[in-house]
Order: structure tokens, then sequence, then C-alpha cells
């Protein structure tokens, strides 16, 4: 009888324990949510910058350092993402885990006996824009949030132009030849010609046109210099002369009055 008493003992002992340890540890599925509408269609300069995050010490310069977190306890642990990025011309999917890609991520646990996985980081290049998203839990939940980044700054460096070939100067304008002086304002002989002996006599009174453009310039009166030079013929030589044509003409015409008056008589 005692040992009977043992044995049922240690197999009530044993069923308390089991359904201790099956209370303690929650049975959660696995389930996929969906990454929170307001967060599409963001870039990581949108959300709350914290550059000064432990977890972005290792980010590279130039990258955008993201940070992904499970809301609620009742979402359990992230399992995987599934992330789809536009990076200016095509759409790039991301998934973390994901050692085989270019995107360094990783996840971080918190707590202490029971650690959950509810923190996931990514690094991209800078200034993608973050279209959408998945994730797999271990549990139940709706939906996932973007926490907080660090945004990197967009290189802008552009390919250095190619030399360009120099353009040869364009020759300077040569100088427009000098303008050669004006002839002297004195008519030559055949610009004014001489008056035939036809033509009607200049009254006397009258100053040929030589002679008014010939007279010499009055001294001038001031104290400092001399006279100006007489230049041309003289005056009195020139009027002479005009009488004297003047003159001869007037003899021709007469001569020649009586020459046609005498008649021949036989």
């Amino acid at each position: 009888m005692p040992q009977r008493r043992r044995l049922a003992r240690a197999a009530l002992s044993t069923t308390a324990a089991a359904a201790s340890l099956a209370l303690a540890t929650p049975a959660w599925a696995s389930s996929t949510i969906g990454l929170n509408p307001a967060h599409e269609g963001r870039t990581a300069s949108h959300f709350t910058q914290v550059c000064d995050d432990e977890r972005f010490a290792g980010l590279p310069a130039g990258d955008d350092g993201w940070h992904f977190v499970l809301p609620g306890k009742e979402s359990g642990n992230f399992e995987s993402l599934t992330l789809t990025f536009d990076d200016g011309t095509a759409a790039v999917t991301v998934r973390i885990p994901d050692g085989s890609d270019a995107y360094p991520d990783f996840f971080y646990s918190i707590g202490g006996r029971a650690p959950r996985q509810i923190h996931a980081y990514l690094f991209t290049p800078a200034g993608w824009t973050l279209v959408g998203g998945s994730a797999t839990v271990s549990g139940t939940g709706t939906k996932f949030n973007v926490s907080h980044t660090c945004a990197g700054e967009a290189s802008t460096e552009s390919p250095s132009p190619s030399p360009s070939p120099s353009t040869p100067e364009s020759p300077q304008p040569s100088e427009s030849p000098s303008t050669s002086a004006s002839p002297s304002g004195s008519p030559s002989a055949t610009e004014s010609p001489v008056p035939s002996a036809t033509e009607s006599p200049v009254p006397s009174g009258s100053a040929s046109p030589s002679e008014s453009a010939t007279a010499p310039a009055s001294p001038s009166g001031g104290t400092g210099g001399g006279d100006l030079p007489l230049t041309g013929a003289a005056v009195t030589g020139m009027a002479l002369t005009g009488v004297a044509l003047i003159g001869g003409g007037a003899a021709l015409m007469v001569l020649r009055r009586r020459r046609d008056r005498i008649t021949f008589t036989s």
C-alpha cells in the first residue's frame, strides 16, 4: 500500500509540472502582416531621425538606416520581412534576413528570460523610397511600423566630363585702314572751268568765285602770336587778270559784229 501511494503521488506531480509548462509557453502560430500604410511611399528623410542609435554605428557613409518594429505584445516575434523599394529607376525587393544581398540587415532582440525579436534593421543606398512590405511573425497582428531612420546623403558626384577640344581663338579684327586725309578745300583747276570767251561776261562789280574762295583771313588781333601766312595768288593780280579777260572778250565780240556787217560788192 505505501508503495502504491508513492507512485500515485509521483504521477500527480509529473502531470502538474507538464500542465504548468504548457500554460507558461504561449501557443503562437505564424501569420503575415503588412507595413503600416501611412509609412508607404516615403523616403528615410520623412521619418524621425535617430542617427545616434547604437545599431546604426556600422551604417556605411551615404546609406540610409531603417529600423522596423512590431507594435504590441500580441504580435509575437519577427520571423522574416519582405520590403519593396524604388531606387529611382526600378523596384528593388529586399528580404530580412538575407546574407546573400548587398544590403546589411539584422534582428535585434530585447527582454530578459524570454527575449522578443521585434526589432529589424536594414541599410540601403541613400534616397530610396519605401514602397511597401510584409512580415511573417510568430503570433497575431495587423501591421508593423518604421520606428525611426537615419537618412544618408545621396551621392551627387557626376562623371567628370571629357575635356572638350580647345576652341581656336577667333582672329582679332584687323584695324580698318586709316582714312586718307580729305582733299584740300580749294577747288582744283579741273573742278571749276575757266569761262570761255563766248560766255556772257561777268559784271565788273561782282567778284569771281575764286576770289571769294581764296580771300586771305584777317590777321589775328591777339598778342600771343604773329600774323597768319597768306596763301594763294594775290587778289590784285587775279582782279587785273579777270578785267583783262573781260575786256578781251568784249573786243572780240565787237570785231565779230563789225565783220558780219561788211559786205563785198563786185
